[in-house]
Formats: structure tokens, C-alpha cells, sequence
């Protein structure tokens, strides 16, 4: 009974996300896809610890396509200087990420990890007034 309930549980989840992204802000997006990210790096610790390398390779994967997301999110033109750093930040952590998969190196996980909350404390300290995009 718990694999049938597991897939519903996935479907909900699935549906509620996409509800929250269709009304969600770009900043809230952002929020989320930070978030996200985040979650399955520390689920990947486990999985790593656990010697559940398919899962540890499937969370590796979702997290470099959030990360890659993120990247090709960027506004190179209006974000100047910022968004190229974080472009680069965003390319190095995916580096990070293949050896974190091919090596489970619990220490590049950590940094990107690490690097990941910086970003999402920095994204979540931007005052409300500023989160709105100019049309």
C-alpha cells in the first residue's frame, strides 16, 4: 500500500507546485527554485551516506537542472556585474556537482550547499518593494 500512496503523494506535490509557480511572482519563483535545490542537496548527503547511489545520481541531476534554470534566468544585460558572477558561481557549482556524483565528495557538497544559502539568505533579505519587476 505505501507504493501506491508514495505515487499519489509525488502527484500532489507535482500539481501544488505547478499551482504555486503559475501564480507565483518571479521573485517567489526564484524563492522556490533556491528552496528546492536545497532540499535535494541534503537528501543527497543521505543518499550518499546511505550507498544509495541511483537516488544520489537522480538528486544530483534534478539539482543541476534547478541550478541550470537559475543560470539561463539570468539578465545579463539589465544584471551587469552581478548576474555574470553568478553565472559563474551557478557554472561552478554545477562542476562541483559532477564530482559530488561521480566521487561522492561530501565536502564539494557542502560547499555548494553552503554557496546555495548564501544566495537564497541574499535573494530573501531583498525588501519587498524591490522584489516587483519593472514592466
Amino acid at each position: 500500500m505505501a507504493g501506491p500512496m508514495r505515487g499519489s503523494m509525488k502527484a500532489y506535490k507535482s500539481v501544488a507546485l505547478d499551482s504555486q509557480k503559475s501564480v507565483a511572482s518571479p521573485y517567489r519563483i526564484v524563492q522556490m527554485l533556491l528552496a528546492g535545490a536545497l532540499e535535494r542537496l541534503a537528501k543527497t548527503r543521505t543518499a550518499i551516506e546511505q550507498q544509495n547511489y541511483e537516488q544520489r545520481g537522480e538528486l544530483v541531476s534534478s539539482t543541476m537542472m534547478i541550478i541550470d534554470e537559475l543560470r539561463l534566468s539570468l539578465d545579463y544585460e539589465d544584471g551587469g556585474e552581478i548576474a555574470q558572477n553568478l553565472g559563474r558561481l551557478y557554472d561552478f557549482m554545477m562542476n562541483e556537482l559532477v564530482s559530488v556524483n561521480m566521487n561522492n565528495d561530501l565536502e564539494k557538497l557542502e560547499s555548494t550547499s553552503r554557496l546555495l544559502r548564501e544566495i537564497k539568505e541574499s535573494w530573501d533579505a531583498i525588501p519587498v518593494a524591490q522584489q516587483e519587476v519593472p514592466a
